[in-house]
């Protein structure tokens, strides 16, 4: 199972959510708190951000037991899904709302080995995540945001949850894709995050996303499909030696685009802030004081 699907009648406007005014900047507030601020760059190459430190997971502590459980089970991806699926449905301080959702194992072509180790290494409060790279320091490439600071690997918690990584029992990090920001932040595991990478590993994750409208991965998969026939098309008129490893090269790439379409994510919703760029500077200043965005570039 690679994705499980939730339908939501409601709340019209969850706990946490994401406020926006204009000049790209963006308030992630969970209840009345704000949890963290960001202004997307003018050149659109990344954008800076400040975490407040009131961020608390939506997601019930897990148990030692429980992860144990879904580790010896057969589908065990799967029961985590479900299980974040229902955590979800009944938290008091989560993202979703009315709508369709989907949890799914992964991001199509995001998360790059190289960019896992510089959480631990570089995860400041107060910092800028590159987007393209372009000129921008090595260690702003990072492909997800925590939500609050990272704990040592030497924690007690982390310690526990290392313990079980070594072992084999490794209950994924929740994060939710937040289109404004251009990255996943995350919602639950902050602990097992680190616990993973402090063992040289990776984290498994599940991943939670608006779902794309009903109908539009099968139009996209027309398109797609007719563009992959004329390339197979011009491939056998052209002939030649190559021709037949250069057409096995592109049914591959056509098969993942597919496979890719199926969990892509739709926008992230936003809710104006009323009052605009005054109030989001005016609890800017309330709970980040002396934050300094970054230049306008």
């Amino acid at each position: 199972m690679a994705k499980v699907s939730l339908r939501l009648d409601g709340p019209a406007v969850p706990a946490l959510r994401v406020r926006t005014a204009s000049g790209g900047r963006l308030m992630l507030c969970q209840g009345a708190d704000p949890v963290l601020f960001a202004v997307q760059r003018a050149g659109h190459r990344g954008l800076h951000y400040a975490r407040t430190g009131r961020f608390v997971s939506p997601v019930p502590p897990l148990r030692a037991a429980l992860a144990r459980s879904f580790h010896a089970s057969p589908h065990g991806w799967g029961r985590w899904a479900h299980h974040f699926a229902s955590a979800l449905r009944g938290s008091a301080n989560g993202p979703v709302h009315q709508g369709d959702w989907q949890l799914v194992r992964s991001l199509p072509n995001w998360f790059a080995d190289v960019n896992w180790p510089k959480l631990l290494a570089h995860d400041p409060d107060r910092g800028h995540l590159t987007w393209f790279g372009y000129g921008d320091p090595v260690e702003d490439a990072r492909d997800l945001l925590p939500l609050r600071r990272l704990s040592a690997p030497d924690a007690p918690r982390v310690k526990a949850y290392r313990r079980q990584y070594r072992e084999g029992v490794r209950a994924p990090v929740l994060l939710w894709w937040v289109s404004g920001l251009n990255s996943p932040v995350v919602l639950d595991g902050h602990d097992r995050l680190t616990a993973a990478l402090a063992e040289g590993g990776r984290p498994d994750l599940v991943v939670l996303t608006r779902a794309m409208p009903d109908g539009w991965a099968g139009q996209a998969a027309r398109r797609r499909i007719q563009a992959y026939a004329d390339h197979v098309s011009a491939r056998e008129a052209e002939g030649g030696p190559l021709a037949t490893l250069l057409i096995a090269h592109e049914s591959r790439r056509f098969a993942a685009d597919l496979t890719a379409l199926d969990d892509r994510a739709d926008l992230t919703r936003g809710w104006p802030l009323p009052g605009g760029p005054g109030a989001w500077q005016e609890a800017v200043d309330t709970y980040v004081p002396g934050w300094a965005p970054g230049p306008e570039d």
